[in-house]
């Protein structure tokens, strides 16, 4: 059953019965929108705080002319409705198509990504230490719980020596999280599985791993803008709706306004909310002790972006580089202008290289800003990525404050405190942080959510993504549901 009826266009403030406030202007939010007018339901508005909309997958062009995103992003896709979305926005020459090129960096060299599917190329003690353990893991029934922690999935699937060289000192960088904390039910698309076989037909010299696991085996970026002139351009269609500059302060969930920071106030029938899920929760000014107290449980990182450009060519030919070693800062290094000439300044890849890193922090961490740039530039060029003399031309940071909602053991539980609370009084969190499930965190699935509430509003449809994960009844019962 539909839960609004279509209205005529309206210029008021969305302050009818039958409107929809949307907060956020990343993929989501703009998604939502975009569904809702194509349903013909003019009567929202969207409230962006910042002066652009983008959200998580905006751009930034830096003094110097370099462009970058705010993290790792690719164009691919698991929904026709994400597609259909893109062949809207861009004609085919606008998109420019990549086969996915990557790597981790183990001691002195270059190992391809899966590394787990690619141990021959190890030194010789490193590889047989890692396929007898790995072999030994594989050969072990199996006997781990749903509800095991990460630590235990990894030793478990893949055997100590692989983990102690590469799980363990990669996913500790990534999360900033002690892996013992966080649950093992998101990884099914996220880790790459193994297969023995292969893996001992690749030492014997017989066959190669494919090495093109995983749905972003290809991918496509724009040509020009970084990844948030796709965004850009669909808030330009969506027209005067969108609101930006316009933070929430507070959400009164009894009589259905928003309260911005100048003081105005919005009413909404249903509100469809990006915002990360313990700050929504936070301002919502009836929300229960207990749902405030369960939504600060939720963790998250932190990732400072540091875009370095180079007055030498761009000639690496790999997609993106991950370094598991404690000695470099970052986790992951993308060869940014391979993805598009235009990210670098004139479009002269022949004159200019940018290399876009990504370290997380835990939130709040407090850094010396100059320290690392020059930490992340000596990576760089130590692992031989930038030239000895290549001079750099640039250096920017963007902070991340919000980077990766953490799958902690607890997150199920808590989701389920909060979320029912929150769609019982007609506020739907949808988005990265607004579902604050990793697992569902790429552009194509914010864009999937948005759609999606936007059906379920206006004609009834069932949503695809969104149902929450089931809680055990200990945990349920521990948790007081």
């Amino acid at each position: 059953m539909p839960l609004i009826r279509s209205t005529p266009a309206s210029s008021s403030a969305a302050s009818g019965p039958g409107s929809v406030v949307i907060l956020g202007g990343g993929p989501c939010g703009l998604a939502c929108a975009d569904e809702l007018t194509r349903l013909g339901h003019d009567d929202w508005v969207l409230l962006e705080a910042a002066a652009a909309c983008g959200g998580l997958a905006s751009s930034v062009t830096d003094p110097a002319g370099f462009t970058w995103d705010l993290g790792g992003h690719v164009v691919f896709s698991h929904f026709g409705e994400f597609d259909r979305l893109l062949a809207e926005l861009f004609t085919p020459g606008e998109l420019l198509h990549h086969d996915r090129s990557s790597f981790i960096r183990f001691r002195d060299r270059w190992v391809p990504y899966p590394f787990q599917q690619h141990l021959h190329p190890l030194p010789e003690p490193d590889a047989h230490a890692c396929l007898r353990d790995l072999l030994d893991a594989t050969c072990r029934p199996p006997s781990l719980s749903p509800s095991a922690d990460f630590a235990t999935w990894l030793d478990a699937t893949y055997g100590a020596a692989l983990v102690d060289r590469f799980f363990a000192p990669y996913n500790t960088k990534v999360w900033a999280t002690p892996l013992q904390d966080m649950a093992s039910g998101w990884v099914a698309e996220r880790v790459a599985p193994i297969d023995p076989d292969e893996v001992l037909a690749a030492f014997s010299g017989t066959t190669r791993p494919e090495g093109r696991w995983g749905p972003n085996a290809t991918f496509a970026f724009p040509a020009r803008g970084g990844t948030g002139a796709i965004w850009q351009r669909l808030a330009s269609r969506l027209g005067g709706r969108v609101r930006t500059g316009a933070r929430v302060q507070a959400i009164d969930e009894a009589t259905r306004r928003v309260v911005l920071g100048d003081g105005r106030r919005i009413g909404y029938r249903h509100l469809v909310a990006t915002t990360p899920l313990d700050q929504l929760t936070a301002m919502t000014t009836g929300a229960p002790t207990r749902v405030r107290a369960a939504a600060r449980r939720l963790r998250h990182t932190t990732v400072a972006m540091v875009g370095l450009g180079f007055a030498s060519p761009t000639t690496d030919e790999r997609s993106w580089l991950y370094f598991p070693q404690p000695d470099v800062p970052f986790y992951r290094a993308t060869n940014f202008s391979k993805y598009a000439p235009a990210n670098v300044p004139g479009a002269a890849t022949d004159r200019f290289s940018g290399w876009m890193t990504e370290t997380a922090l835990r939130p709040g961490t407090q850094i010396d800003v100059a320290e690392l740039i020059r930490c992340c530039e000596r990576g760089l060029r130590g692992c031989g990525l930038v030239p000895d003399g290549a001079e750099a031309v640039s250096a920017h940071v963007e902070m991340i404050p919000y980077a990766y909602p953490v799958p902690t053991v607890e997150r199920d539980t808590v989701l389920a405190q909060v979320v029912p609370w929150l769609e019982e009084r007609g506020i739907f969190p949808r988005g990265r942080f607004g579902s604050w499930r990793y697992e569902i965190g790429n552009m194509d699935h914010a864009v999937k959510m948005g759609i999606d509430i936007a059906r379920r509003l206006v004609t009834g449809a069932p949503e695809e993504l969104t149902a929450l994960p089931a809680v055990s009844a200990p945990a349920a019962k521990a948790a007081g549901l």
